[in-house]
Parts: structure tokens; sequence; C-alpha cells
């Protein structure tokens, strides 16, 4: 008996192990990776990913640069970069470059000779070509250089290496892995003391989830200033490709003095192409590129965050504002401008009030600025909120230090409702023009002396409604500031959408799901403001942008004829969300999204640039759905929640699962498979597509 109680023991432990092991992270890979979803045989087989670190550097009298480096999987283990030992071969480029000690830019070593229709000779930074790599020991190499530093090289000045490369692991399905890294030396042996760490690659990723290039090895912003330095132009258009000159500029994009003069930027042309960076919109506030702190971060531990305040220059500055010449003073209150030694007289960090010549002063956003009292709106009550009764919303407005805003200074208050939560746009509250929600003007509130004021609905709640309903409200005022002086500005700016929830039936409260978040949107939006700075948070835009919602009132009244023909467009928050941010994607298979909006307006999502880019270093990459989605809210499928019309799709009205797939997934044979997987019953598509399925939302998406 004793010895049947010890194994009956031995078997709970094994179990208990077992059960441990299951519900354990899934080795060191995301989601993201296709290696999350391989098998555990082929993973433990060929452990992939890539990891580069350099182990040491140094610079000989003579000018021969060598460095010691080590590959490895993403757990620590040596790697065959001949793929013979270890799968996968791996190929490795080398930068080496020097940070003069009396300059902010790097002047790259390792460079190649580039001839074109403009610059008939020039050299442009690069990696090094012709060099010799050693094995030294397990997943360790040393590599020497064909490129000598210059006779007379700076021994105290910072160098640093640059690796990228990447490991081929196509034959094992498990795609490239790619990698990149830097390292710091003195030659004389000396500390580094002096870097150059202005941006992080944190801040860049904000927006394109993984910075990468030329192919997706070159990865982080460390990595690109070696080789977009002064010393490097585009032979073909003359360009220069220098980091702060090239990035400035192809962020600006359409708002670049040049381009609206209509001079389009095109920096290079190459065998891979013309590259027009002329339509790119900066998304933040939105299309403000004045918010240079979105790059400029003081938040990310980047040592020179500030320098951008501190040490302006001609060409930095002259990047955005392209149409100013230093060396006549044309556009420069300042007059001609022979170098930079006097910059930082005028343009100071900050000023006394915005608008002024300092750095901070002339890129506030105008909803940014210190001088605007602010808007609040708070929702404290909703009374009378059942079932065939008029609500009753209390209220107070106030602006950012509290005091009370009354409603005759607002240009508009509005208060929109719409339900039930488990999903708007099918509730008739008997305005045609707003199908699912009604929105009515409360200016003429009823209010005391501090702004604390009621409003009564004139529409009811629908009688026999059942379950959670919302409120939600917008408000927006205008302000003029600085009045009087050469800078005075008349400002429109809108408070939050705060919006509340209420039972019309005495059942327990149930907020609407919560599928994105504000933050990621803002994340490079900075702060999302749409409708004339009236709306600003998704928890209130899936009120009106419902599944029964489309552009058919504004398009009566569109300003271009062929918009007026043309079927309405339906405009649900996630049709509409996932059309706009998979914009030019949609080029391919021939479809548009053009929604016309107040006023007839023309508003074409088809081009869109979508920042993220993929791990091959091509941007407008949308796999990443957790860049915007919250909670895995992706893979759960919106199985029995309301069709949505799209008068202008394949499908129409099209269920809720097929609409959110095709507004990235516009092809007709996705619509064809869609639709041939409905049946009276419903949507199919969860059989496949569900959270562990074989084609599974996370296991489809994976981009690397």
């Amino acid at each position: 008996m004793r010895f049947l109680a010890t194994q009956w023991r031995v078997a709970a432990v094994i179990v208990v192990i077992a059960a441990s092991l299951a519900s354990a992270p899934r080795r060191p890979y995301t989601p993201h990776e296709k290696a999350f979803f391989a098998d555990d045989p082929a993973v433990e087989f060929v452990r992939p990913g890539l990891v580069i670190k350099v182990n040491s550097a140094q610079i000989a009298a003579d000018g021969t640069i060598s460095t010691v480096y080590t590959v490895s999987d993403p757990a620590g283990l040596p790697l065959d970069s001949t793929g013979v030992t270890t799968p996968g071969t791996i190929s490795l480029s080398f930068i080496a470059a020097v940070l003069p000690s009396n300059q902010e830019d790097y002047m790259a070593y390792t460079t190649r000779a580039s001839s074109g229709t403009v610059l008939s000779s020039t050299q442009q930074a690069g990696a090094d070509s012709g060099g010799t790599s050693t094995q030294v020991g397990a997943g360790q190499y040393q590599y020497t250089f064909h490129t000598r530093a210059p006779s007379g090289f700076d021994a105290t000045a910072t160098h640093t290496i640059g690796i990228y490369g990447s490991r081929n692991l196509t034959i094992f399905s498990l795609g490239t892995n790619f990698a990149s890294t830097t390292f710091n030396f003195v030659p004389n042996g000396a500390a580094v003391t002096r870097t150059h760490d202005i941006i992080k690659t944190v801040s860049c990723n904000a927006c394109h989830d993984q910075l990468s290039a030329h192919g997706g090895s070159r990865r982080g912003i460390d990595l690109c200033v070696l080789c977009h330095t002064p010393q490097t132009s585009d032979a073909n258009t003359g360009a220069t490709l220098d980091a702060k000159v090239f990035f400035h500029k192809l962020h600006m994009g359409e708002n670049l003095p040049s381009v609206q003069a209509g001079t389009p930027y095109v920096p290079v042309i190459n065998q891979f192409g013309t590259f027009d960076f002329s339509k790119v919109a900066y998304p933040a506030d939105p299309g403000d590129p004045r918010r240079c702190e979105t790059c400029h971060s003081q938040t990310t531990g980047a040592a020179q965050a500030t320098a951008y305040l501190l040490h302006p220059t001609r060409a930095a500055c002259g990047a955005c504002h392209d149409d100013v010449n230093f060396a006549t003073g044309v556009n420069h209150p300042g007059g001609p401008q022979f170098d930079d030694n006097q910059c930082a007289n005028c343009h100071i960090p900050q000023g006394e009030i915005d608008f002024d010549a300092s750095i901070k002063g002339a890129h506030v956003a105008p909803t940014a600025l210190s001088l605007l009292s602010g808007l609040v709106v708070n929702i404290t009550k909703v009374a009378n909120g059942t079932a065939g009764s008029l609500p009753v919303v209390s209220f107070n407005v106030q602006d950012s230090g509290g005091k009370p805003v009354a409603l005759s200074a607002l240009s508009s208050i509005s208060f929109t409702m719409a339900g039930p939560t488990t999903d708007y746009g099918y509730t008739n509250f008997g305005v045609a023009s707003t199908p699912g929600y009604v929105t009515e003007s409360a200016a003429k509130a009823t209010c005391d002396a501090n702004s604390n004021c009621n409003y009564t609905f004139t529409h009811a709640v629908p009688a026999g409604s059942t379950g959670t309903y919302a409120i939600g409200v917008e408000a927006r005022r205008t302000e003029v500031v600085l009045p009087g002086t050469t800078t005075q500005q008349s400002i429109q700016y809108g408070a939050k959408n705060q919006v509340v929830y209420f039972s019309v039936d005495g059942s327990p409260l149930a907020p609407r799901r919560g599928v994105v978040a504000l933050g990621n949107c803002n994340a490079c939006h900075v702060s999302l403001s749409l409708h004339g700075t009236l709306r600003n948070n998704t928890e209130y835009c899936v009120m009106c942008h419902n599944p029964s919602k489309t552009d058919a009132t504004t398009r009566a009244s569109a300003q271009v004829a062929a918009d007026k023909a043309a079927p309405a467009q339906g405009i649900n928050f996630n049709l509409l969300v996932h059309r706009i941010h998979y914009g030019i994607n949609m080029q391919a298979s021939k479809r548009t999204y053009v929604v016309v909006g107040f006023g007839g307006s023309h508003n074409d999502f088809s081009s869109t640039l979508f920042p993220a880019m993929s791990p091959t270093g091509e941007a407008t990459d949308t796999r990443n759905c957790s860049l915007c989605h919250v909670n895995n809210s992706e893979q759960n499928l919106p199985l029995g929640l309301n069709p949505v019309v799209d008068p202008q799709g394949p499908i129409n009205p099209i269920l809720p699962i097929a609409s959110a797939c095709t507004g990235c997934h516009v092809d007709i044979p996705t619509a064809s498979h869609a639709l041939s997987n409905t049946s009276t019953l419903g949507e199919s598509c969860t059989v496949c597509h569900s959270s562990g399925a074989e084609f599974a939302v996370d296991k489809v998406h994976a981009q690397y």
C-alpha cells in the first residue's frame, strides 16, 4: 500500500509539472514571430532568431580596423555563420565611422564610389567591402576591415562599429531573421565619453513599429546615422541624405514649402525606383509637423535629446523651412546667415510666449498652446434614462483650471445617445439622417451661475429598449490669443468626448467592449482630433460610425460629380479605420475608399501611407494588429453582431466578421471566400480563424 501511495504521489507530481509546462509562456518568441506558431521539434532544432553583439574593436597604428563579435540565437546559444553546424546561413555587413571631436555628425570611413546624372562622382557612406572574417570561438568571429582609417586619424575621438545582417531560415518556413548592432570605442583605450545619442529608436517605433530599411537588416536609428552623414548624397538627384536633413524632409512631406510650391521631394533615384516623399502626411495632430518632441523625446533616455533646442543649425532648420535662403536672407527675418554661430542667439530653447522665435514657441501646435483657457465638460449624471423616457443629462462646463465656462462662450455643445452597447447602429431614434443614434444641441440647457447644467433630450430612449445605452458629449470653443499683436491667432479646439453608460431596464451596466485604445492611436497621432476638433475619443467615434452608417447624407451635396453619382460609402468604424490605414495597399486590388465629408468634401484614403514597417523594411505593413487593438480584440471575432451596410462593397450588407477582415483584405477572392462561408445561419469564420485555429488571426498576421 505504501508503494502504491508513493507511485500515486509521483504520478501527481508529473501531472502538475506537465500542466505547468503547458501553461508556461511559449519560448522567447512573441505572436508577431512565425516561430511562435511553429512545431516544437522544429523550433528546438532551428532555434530561430539572430542576435549580434560586438565584443571589442580596435584600430592599429597603421589604420587597420578590426572587431570581434558573436552571433547567437535569442537564448544566447552560439550560431555558425556558415550554416553548417547550426541551421541557416548568416550574412553580415560592417560599417566603421568616427564622431569627430569638433562635429555633431559621424563621418564614415567605409564608403563607396557612386556616379549619376547629377553628380558625376561622389563617395557615399556604406558597408565595408573585401574584408575578412575569421572564427575565433563558438559563434565568435573577428572581422578585419578592408577599409583603413586614414593616416593621422584621431585616436582620442569616439569611433563606432556598426554590424547588420540576416539569418536565412526560409527552408524551414521560418522566414529571414534580421538584426543589427553598434559599438562605441576610443582607439587609444580611453573610456567613451562622447556619443551621438539624439533620438532613440523607441521614438521611431511608436509609429514605425520596427524601424528597418534597405531590405530589413538595417535597424535602429543608431545604425542609420553611421551612413546618413553629411558626406552622403544621391548621385542622380544631388540631394543630401544627411540624417538631420533627409529625415526632417521626408517627415515633412506634403508640408514642405517647396512641395506646396509645386516641386516634389524626390531625394533618391536608383535601380530600385524613384523615391518621392511629397505625399507623406505627418500623422500628429493630425498632419501638424510642429510636434518636434514626438521624435526628440526627453522621456526615452537619449543623452542629447535637447540638442535640437540648444544647437539649432541652418541644415536642420532649413530642411523643413526649405523656402529660406540663408545665404541671401530671403524668408529669414534675421537676414543672411553665413554660419551657425548666431542661430542660438535668436532661437533660444523657449521664450516667454507661444509663437515667438524660440524653438519651442515657433513649433507649438495651435491646440497645444499654453495661452488657451481650455475646455472640460463633465457629465455628472443621467436621470430618467429608462425605455420610453426622455433622458436628463446633468453636466458642468469648466476651463482647464476648474473655473466655470458659460455655454455662451462655446461655439457648440451637443450630446449623442446610442445603444445598446452590445452593438450600435440598428436602434431607431426616429432620425433618418443619423441611423442608430441621435445627436442634440445642448446650447439651451438650463445652467446656474457656476455652469452646472441640465439638458433634457427631445428624443426618448425607444420603447421596449433593453440593456445598456450610452451618452457622449462634444463641445468646442474658439479663442483669440495674443490679441492686438502681430502673432494674433484665432484658435478652435474641442473638449474631450466623455462617454457615460446607463441601464435602460435595470439590468447590470455593460459598457461598450474595448477594441482599440486611444493611447495607441495617439502613439502616432499625438492628439487625435477630427471633425473640426469636435471628436477625439474612439469610445465616442463608434456611436456614430456604426454598422448602419454611410456617407449618404453628405454625398448628396458632393463637390465632385463622380462622388455624387457613386453609391454611398459605408463608414462603420472598423471598416473606416481599417481602410484608412490600409490605404495605398488597396491599389494592388484596384480598390478605392472615398468618403464624402462635411460640405460635400472629397476624402480619398486610397493612397494613405501607414508608417509601420515590415521586417524587410517596406512601410505600410498593417499586420501588427496590436498597434491599435487591445486585449487581443482582433482575435475575438465579433460573432453575432450587427451586419454592416457597405453600398460600394461587393457584399452589401456584409456580416461583421467579414466586414472587419475585408477592411484590409479588399480583393474580390477574399470577398468570395467570405460569402461562400456565410449561410442563413451566419458566418463560419470562427471554424478556421478563431484563436488557436489553423488560420487564427495572430498566426496569419505573424510578420517574421
